[in-house]
């Protein structure tokens, strides 16, 4: 049985590769997307990234309706979006909250993420290899449920 698993990234993520390296590394949301594919074995992969909180939150409404996982890199909405954490709220199955970077060894503001009080687990600090986990976890997750 094919199971749908939707990856959504937050704003600046499309910059993953050149944006801050020392924190971010060098690999592209591209590289990370194939990484996933790979992960996935036979489940489908929807993956998407968006600079506009809108359209995140119309991406969560899909995946309410369709998807059996979500994955979510909010990235700086991770902190200040009350509109994202409520329709996070609505998705029913596994969530798993990821950032590339360790946010507690950051500055304080980003110690404090709104999306983790609603997460089924957290990945943060393992790079972009914190995706991969992220969709095996929600494979097992789905597997066990």
């Amino acid at each position: 049985m094919t199971r749908s698993i939707h990856v959504l990234n937050g704003p600046n993520l499309n910059r993953l590769g050149l944006r801050e390296p020392q924190i971010y590394g060098h690999t592209t949301l591209a590289e990370i997307e194939a990484m996933c594919r790979g992960a996935a074995t036979d489940d489908e992969i929807v993956f998407r990234q968006s600079n506009a909180e809108y359209q995140l939150i119309d991406w969560i409404h899909e995946a309410c309706d369709t998807g059996d996982a979500l994955i979510i890199n909010p990235a700086g909405l991770s902190f200040r979006s009350i509109p994202l954490l409520d329709a996070l709220k609505m998705f029913s199955g596994p969530l798993i909250e990821v950032h590339i970077s360790n946010i507690h060894r950051r500055d304080e503001i980003y110690h404090k993420s709104l999306v983790s009080t609603v997460a089924t687990a957290v990945i943060a600090g393992l790079g972009a290899r914190g995706y991969v986990h992220a969709v095996t976890a929600a494979q097992d997750i789905l597997a066990e449920a």
